[in-house]
């Protein structure tokens, strides 16, 4: 059973810089997804997300189980489990999280849901991903808690 949890965030991180937060799962899986709710899970495939991480990003801060992916205007955040596992919760910071974490996918083979467009990114198109939208939703929140 895949599990989604959808949480808003902004943090004043330790760079001085305001980002706010999604989430995208990325899933490896031998079935082109295009719906959350047709997933087949005998499809999916247990994998390490972390190594190819780690390889592709060249500074990432770990504390404890937690790392901080650091780019240029982007961080983005996750948990480091040593178990193999089909898909894996990210959280992004900044728009150009995406499009590097779109990179990476493409060279990994996964793909990605995105929490902004409540729906999977066409790698190929990685333009349209969830980051306008979820700014607009932030800023309904914050005018609602005014």
């Amino acid at each position: 059973m895949i599990y989604y949890i959808y949480t808003v965030i902004i943090i004043q991180y330790k760079h001085n810089i305001t980002f706010m937060s999604w989430d995208i799962v990325l899933f490896n899986s031998k079935q082109k997804i295009t719906d959350l709710e047709e997933i087949q899970e005998d499809l999916l495939i247990d994998t390490d997300f972390f190594t190819p991480i780690q390889s592709y990003f060249k500074r990432i801060e770990v504390k404890d189980n937690c790392s901080t992916i650091i780019g240029d205007g982007f961080e983005i955040d996750y948990f480091v489990d040593d178990k193999l596992s089909s898909n894996e919760l990210l959280h992004l910071y900044g728009e150009n999280a995406i499009y590097e974490m779109i990179k990476l996918a493409k060279l990994q083979g996964w793909q990605i849901y995105d929490s902004g467009l409540d729906g999977m990114i066409d790698l190929n198109n990685p333009s349209h991903n969830g980051y306008n939208r979820f700014n607009e939703y932030v800023d309904e929140v914050l005018k609602k808690s005014d």
